[in-house]
């Protein structure tokens, strides 16, 4: 990411997330089908059943890096969503190896439905930020206030894994990393943290809202200086902390650890009918693009793979130098299986309905033209309606 000098050239690039599993039906019955009024509707709400994806919770994948760029997606139901997630990771114009990792998977915790997302822009070294694929969510879910407080359970988390970072320095080297996570809470609510520049980005209606804080040494200046440290401001360069770091939050560094901050800004958002999509991506893409504008970018592409595979080569055709890493989150309501149901049984009665105003206008006429003939027979009359209504036949 740019953010420091010298980096180590051992890196495997790393990604988790779970592809959808299960099974899908598909429908192949004729244009029409002409049958009595309830077998219809069964076999109407069979069809429609067995057209809809039921997508469960798959295996963890790890995905070795091994070329200049990695791309994959996923799937889940949530409580009525379809949410698709897609990411792309590009190497950047650097030297060094390619150091961001994501984590972007599904899982079911105590009659929960979660999407657990992140990105992790390592800096002198990729090994910190492996280390937060591997273990930040896994302790943020560990955190007993988790579902009571989930803000609490964040920040403590990020804290304590902070310090495990710090314990294992001669094991993880004396790199560090920015994070940004966002979990999604059976589909209705969004929690967003972050340390460093790695940023959140929801389009809600077509506006794009920041959902996580940008780190800069500037914007903290003052709380480095009361630690002791100090923010470098050289022409034809970004403010450092210490003259070093290019952001004031970070894991790891313990170099610069007594004067940088881990403490998480920490936001919810909730999912209504106006969520469209979220974005979160390293500083790869941001330096060289607004947040309005990337959601303007994709607001009309369907499939979140192709999404931030656009994103991430629009950063590149734009100069962006750093690595490049980008998890795009589609949030579409669905109609439930229930609700389809509950639908075509009311269609269903409104058929009823109408089948016995239909039969009452056929009593009616058949009376009528059966007095002016001179020729009455109610018997006949209501069979004839009674016919009418039983064996009357629908299309669909």
């Amino acid at each position: 990411m740019g953010k420091r000098g010298h980096r180590p050239s051992n890196h495997q690039f790393a990604a988790r997330w779970r592809p959808r599993v299960g099974s899908r039906g598909e429908s192949t019955g004729a244009s029409s089908i002409r049958l009595f009024p309830l077998a219809r509707s069964v076999l109407f709400f069979l069809s429609v059943s067995s057209s809809i994806k039921v997508v469960g919770f798959g295996h963890r994948v790890k995905a070795g890096f091994g070329s200049s760029s990695e791309t994959g997606k996923g799937k889940s139901k949530i409580a009525g969503r379809s949410i698709r997630h897609g990411y792309h990771l590009a190497k950047g114009k650097s030297s060094h190896p390619m150091e961001d990792y994501l984590v972007a998977e599904f899982k079911k915790v105590n009659d929960y439905e979660l999407g657990l997302f992140a990105i992790f822009d390592g800096h002198l070294g990729h090994d910190v930020a492996d280390y937060l694929r591997s273990h930040l969510f896994e302790n943020i879910l560990k955190e007993p206030e988790f579902w009571s407080d989930i803000e609490s359970a964040i920040r403590k988390a990020y804290e304590s894994t902070d310090s495990k970072i710090l314990e294992k320095q001669a094991e993880l080297g004396r790199g560090g990393s920015t994070a940004v996570t966002a979990i999604l809470i059976d589909g209705v609510k969004l929690v967003v943290a972050n340390i460093g520049d790695s940023r959140a980005v929801i389009s809600k209606d077509g506006v794009a809202i920041q959902l996580s804080v940008d780190h800069e040494p500037s914007r903290e200046r003052y709380l480095i200086e009361e630690k002791g440290g100090f923010v470098s401001n050289i022409p034809g360069d970004v403010p450092r902390v210490d003259g070093r770091l290019a952001v004031a939050r970070a894991f790891g560094d313990r170099s610069l650890k007594e004067h940088l901050s881990s403490d998480p800004d920490v936001a919810d958002e909730i999912i209504d009918e106006y969520a469209e999509f979220l974005i979160l991506a390293s500083d790869g893409l941001w330096k060289v693009m607004s947040n309005q504008e990337a959601v303007d970018f994709i607001k009309d592409v369907k499939d979140p793979q192709a999404a931030a595979m656009q994103l991430t080569e629009a950063a590149v055709a734009r100069k962006s130098k750093d690595d490049i890493s980008c998890i795009v989150v589609m949030l579409k309501l669905v109609v439930q299986q229930t609700d389809l149901l509950q639908h075509h049984i009311q269609c269903y009665i409104q058929v009823q309905q109408l089948h016995s105003s239909l039969a009452c206008l056929l009593l009616v006429r058949n009376v009528h033209n059966r007095s002016n003939s001179g020729f009455s027979s109610p018997d006949f009359t209501l069979n004839t309606s009674l016919a009418f209504m039983g064996n009357s036949e629908l299309v669909i």
